[in-house]
């Protein structure tokens, strides 16, 4: 009888010990610097660098992720990183005049694109592909930040973005590549060649025997126009224009971070709370189960086998324990499914800070009532029309 007792006795102290444990993260806070290029390079030899709109990734979150992936957040964080991205590689000093580019109608020398793999204000996961303007390959790779809650210290919020050391570490990479793998007759290949396919969007037939592509489909140069060619001459003119907008575009970049920027850190401070808890809900829960379902299976072996009413009633109590736990278990699921609720909220709410915006350019103001890429598209017909009318010949 005493050792019955003492069985199910050890089996409730276990369950309630196995309750009681947690386990907490401690997490050390980093800074990675952006490397600046000791050599003083030539604006001839800079690259010009597109950040593209980052893909939001959301067909690829794993199943571990759904419950704090929001759609509508991940597709606002999507046109608020490349920004920061392309003002780290400004910063940098290391590249030419680096844009956030509504889409690839415009080649530029170095192409950036990006998937969000991950993104619930305690970790962030990239996934950036990188290219030239001749179609070479530079590399593809993850990154991974995940921070500590010192990151969202007020002070350390003026400063920096939570995640800026995930951005660091991309323009350091890139900044080395470029300098083990680029010389400078590499360099001016690749911006002529961006130059010759920008000239072919407009005039194909003018400029299409300029480039050729090798057998692994990258463009090389075959010949040049000359440097008075009018014809040259003109589309460079247009090339301008085309970046003046681009830069336009910049602004409503910069205006859309701005307004993002409170409602998006106020959301990843909260995410990063909610995803702590969430996960420790679910240990909890799991721990809560485990401890439960073993504390019932110890109370009925005791209560049916004890062959006295003290054993019996110790067997009875176990299992009461047992049930208490694995409802408790319950109630921390649902505690956690009103955690993601408020998460739900808040990227609605974030969703009404961003509004369209209206661009004033020299000769008339366009309203973007649609998005940058429907925006830049229709830039596009402007530009094909001032090629017509200076040129004197249709758009091709």
């Amino acid at each position: 009888m005493l050792r019955a007792s003492r069985q199910v006795f050890s089996l409730m102290l276990l369950a309630i010990l196995a309750t009681a444990c947690s386990t907490h993260t401690v997490k050390t806070t980093t800074y990675t610097p952006v490397i600046q290029s000791s050599e003083n390079i030539p604006e001839e030899l800079l690259l010009d660098v597109g950040v593209s709109i980052f893909d939001p990734g959301l067909d690829e979150v794993e199943d571990a992720d759904e419950e704090v992936t929001n759609g509508q957040i991940r597709v606002a964080e999507s046109r608020y990183a490349p920004y920061l991205l392309a003002s780290t590689l400004q910063r940098s000093g290391n590249w030419g005049i680096v844009r956030v580019m509504p889409n690839d109608s415009s080649p530029m020398d170095v192409q950036v694109d990006a998937t969000i793999l991950r993104s619930n204000g305690e970790a962030m996961v990239v996934r950036v592909d990188v290219s030239d303007s001749t179609g070479r390959q530079w590399y593809s790779k993850e990154y991974e930040e995940v921070i500590s809650q010192f990151s969202y210290d007020p002070a350390q919020r003026q400063q920096n973005d939570p995640f800026q050391v995930l951005y660091n570490n991309i323009a350091n990479d890139l900044l080395a590549w470029r300098q083990r793998n680029l010389d400078s007759q590499r360099i001016l290949a690749i911006r002529t060649v961006s130059e010759m396919l920008f000239a072919q969007r407009f005039s194909e037939q003018a400029f299409d025997d300029y480039l050729t592509r090798d057998r692994d489909g990258h463009y090389q140069i075959a010949s040049l126009p000359a440097e008075n060619d009018p014809l040259l001459q003109r589309i460079r003119q247009i090339r301008e224009r085309d970046f003046m907008f681009i830069d336009t575009v910049q602004d409503y970049y910069a205006t859309f971070t701005r307004q993002m920027r409170l409602p998006y850190d106020s959301w990843r401070e909260q995410s990063y709370h909610e995803t702590i808890a969430l996960r420790e809900l679910r240990d909890s829960a799991r721990r809560r189960f485990i401890a439960g379902t073993a504390a019932v299976i110890g109370g009925l072996a005791a209560a049916t086998s004890g062959g006295n009413y003290a054993t019996q009633a110790g067997g009875a109590v176990g299992v009461g324990a047992g049930a208490y736990l694995i409802k408790s278990g319950f109630d921390k699921q649902a505690e956690a499914r009103m955690h993601m609720e408020s998460l739900e909220e808040l990227g609605q709410s974030l969703e009404n800070e961003v509004a369209p915006r209206v661009i004033n350019l020299e000769d008339r103001t366009i309203t973007l009532t649609g998005t940058v890429e429907e925006q830049y598209s229709q830039w596009r017909e402007i530009l094909a029309d001032i090629y017509a009318a200076e040129m004197g010949e249709s758009w091709q």
